[in-house]
C-alpha cells in the first residue's frame, strides 16, 4: 500500500508545459501582470494551481518565463535587426519589427514587456529585475551596434551611441503603447517613417 501511495509522485505531467507557457504568455501580454489572477492564468493554461506551482513556480516565476518566451518569439525582431549592414537599416528593421510584433493578427496588441513596465508597481522584485534586465540588454546591444557604426564611419563622429539606442527604444515603446490603444499597423508605420527621416546621415 505504501508503494501505491508513493507512485503518483513519479507520474509524468499530464499537460504540455510549452503549450501551457505559451497560453500564459498571451494572457500576460494582453492583460499585464496585475490584470490577471492565478485563476485566470490556470484556466487559460488548462491546468490546476497545484500543477502550475509544480511546473513553473509562483505567478512571478511564471511571468519571468513568459517574458523569456516572448523575447525569444514575438520580441526577437531586435536580435535580427542588429544583423543589418548599416545603422539606418538596423533602425528601420527594429522599428518595422516593433510595428509588426505589436499589431500581429491573432495576438494581443502592444508589447508584453511594455505592459509589464506599465504595471511595474504590482510586480515583485524578481519580476522587476527580469524586466529591467531585458530592457537593459536590448539597449546595450543597440548601443554596441551603433558604437561600431561610428567606428566604421557609418554614423557621424560625435554621435552618442547610447542616446541613439535610447531614442530608438523610446520610439518602439511608444509604438507599443499606441498599438495597445488601437493604432493600426499602417498608422504606426507612418510614425516609424517619420522617425527615420530624422536619422543621422552617414
Amino acid at each position: 500500500m505504501e508503494a501505491e501511495r508513493r507512485a503518483p509522485i513519479g507520474r509524468p505531467r499530464g499537460f504540455d508545459t510549452e503549450e501551457a507557457l505559451q497560453r500564459a504568455m498571451v494572457v500576460f501580454w494582453e492583460h499585464g501582470y496585475d490584470g490577471v489572477s492565478l485563476t485566470d492564468l490556470t484556466r487559460a493554461m488548462g491546468i490546476t494551481k497545484t500543477s502550475m506551482y509544480a511546473a513553473f513556480g509562483n505567478k512571478e516565476d511564471l511571468f519571468r518565463r513568459a517574458l523569456e518566451r516572448y523575447a525569444e518569439g514575438p520580441g526577437s525582431y531586435g536580435t535580427r535587426a542588429l544583423e543589418e549592414p548599416t545603422a539606418r537599416e538596423v533602425a528601420a528593421a527594429y522599428l518595422e519589427g516593433s510595428v509588426r510584433a505589436t499589431t500581429r493578427a491573432g495576438c494581443p496588441a502592444g508589447c508584453l514587456g511594455v505592459q509589464g513596465f506599465v504595471a511595474a508597481g504590482g510586480l515583485g522584485q524578481a519580476a522587476c529585475d527580469a524586466l529591467a534586465a531585458w530592457r537593459d540588454d536590448n539597449r546595450a546591444r543597440l548601443r554596441d551596434r551603433f558604437r561600431r557604426a561610428v567606428d566604421e564611419g557609418d554614423l557621424p563622429t560625435g554621435t552618442d551611441p547610447d542616446t541613439l539606442a535610447r531614442y530608438l527604444m523610446t520610439l518602439t515603446n511608444g509604438i507599443a503603447v499606441e498599438a495597445a490603444a488601437g493604432a493600426t499597423r499602417e498608422e504606426l508605420r507612418r510614425v516609424a517613417d517619420a522617425a527615420l527621416r530624422n536619422w543621422p546621415p552617414a
